[in-house]
């Protein structure tokens, strides 16, 4: 089995979401401390009667908009 990779997006009140791309898997937290903390017990609860994944990425998108003028 292949590593896990999430998409991670910064919200507007600071907290991250985290949408795996590979598998039906949702998560989110208010640090990035929290949304790794929570992205593992995710992963793990999603794969209980199966083998885990050797690891997961979390890849962090950042849009950012700068007006001209």
């Amino acid at each position: 089995m292949r590593e896990v990779i999430f998409e991670v997006t910064q919200e507007g009140d600071g907290g991250f979401v985290a949408e795996c791309l590979t598998e039906g898997i949702y998560s989110q937290g208010d640090t990035w401390e929290e949304l790794r903390n929570n992205v593992r017990e995710a992963v793990a609860a999603y794969h209980f009667d199966r083998e885990q994944p050797p690891g997961i990425r979390l890849h962090l998108v950042r849009d950012e908009y700068l007006a001209i003028g």
